[in-house]
C-alpha cells in the first residue's frame, strides 16, 4: 500500500482491512471528535471553535474554486449588501449529529427593486414533466442517472451588479475595506431563486 505524503498508518483510526465505511455505517462514538456538538448562534461563537471554523473555511473555498466572486475597492456609489453566516448541525436517522454545515448567505432583504435586481421567478418542475421524461426513458431504453448537487444555486450568473461585504471573521487583511463584487449568486439574494 503507497502512503500518501505527510501521512502515516498511524494517524488512521480505525482498521484500514475493513475498507471504506459509508455515512449509515459510521457510528456516533467513532467520530465525535471530527464535529461540534454545540450549535453556535452567532459568527463569533463559531469563530471560537476549530470545527467551525474549518466548516466555514471550506464553504469559501468552494467559492474560491467556482470562481464566485472578485474583491474590488469600495466607492461610495456601490450598494454594498450585507453577508452573514447560517450554521447547523447534521443529523441522521437517530438524531446524532454527524457533520457540521456553515454557509454564508446575503441578506438579500436589503436589496432594492429595481437597483440590485429586475425580476424574481424560480423554475418549477410539473410532476407530469417528471412522468415524461421517465414514460420517455422506459420506450426508448435510455439509462437514466441522478445526481447530487450541493450548490445548486450557485452555479447561475449574475446579469446585475451585486457586491457583497467580506463574511465576518474572514475578512482579508491586506484590504479590509474591500468588498467583493459577485460573478454568480449567493444564497440568501433574490437572484437566487433564477
Amino acid at each position: 500500500m503507497i502512503e500518501p505524503k505527510g501521512l502515516s498508518k498511524d494517524n488512521i483510526i480505525c482498521d484500514i482491512s475493513q475498507g471504506v465505511s459509508t455515512r449509515r455505517k459510521l457510528t456516533y462514538c467513532e467520530h465525535v471528535t471530527f464535529v461540534s456538538q454545540i450549535e453556535p448562534r452567532n459568527v463569533n461563537d463559531a469563530l471560537g471553535y476549530s470545527n467551525w471554523v474549518v466548516v466555514m473555511q471550506y464553504e469559501l473555498n468552494q467559492f474560491t474554486r467556482i470562481e464566485m466572486w472578485s474583491l474590488v475597492p469600495k466607492t461610495n456609489e456601490m450598494n454594498v449588501i450585507g453577508t452573514k453566516w447560517v450554521h447547523r448541525n447534521k443529523m441522521d436517522e437517530d438524531d446524532n449529529i454527524v457533520r457540521n454545515k456553515a454557509r454564508l448567505v446575503g441578506k438579500g432583504y436589503n436589496q432594492e427593486k429595481g437597483i440590485d435586481f429586475v425580476e424574481t421567478y424560480a423554475h418549477v418542475v410539473r410532476l407530469e414533466a417528471v412522468r415524461l421524461l421517465l414514460t420517455y426513458v422506459c420506450m426508448c431504453n435510455f439509462k437514466l442517472s441522478q445526481m447530487d448537487v450541493k450548490s445548486a444555486f450557485l452555479n447561475g450568473f449574475l446579469n446585475e451588479e451585486v457586491y457583497v461585504s467580506q463574511p465576518h471573521g474572514f475578512e482579508d487583511h491586506l484590504y479590509p475595506t474591500h468588498v467583493f463584487k459577485l460573478k454568480k449568486v449567493l444564497y440568501g439574494l433574490k437572484q437566487a431563486l433564477q
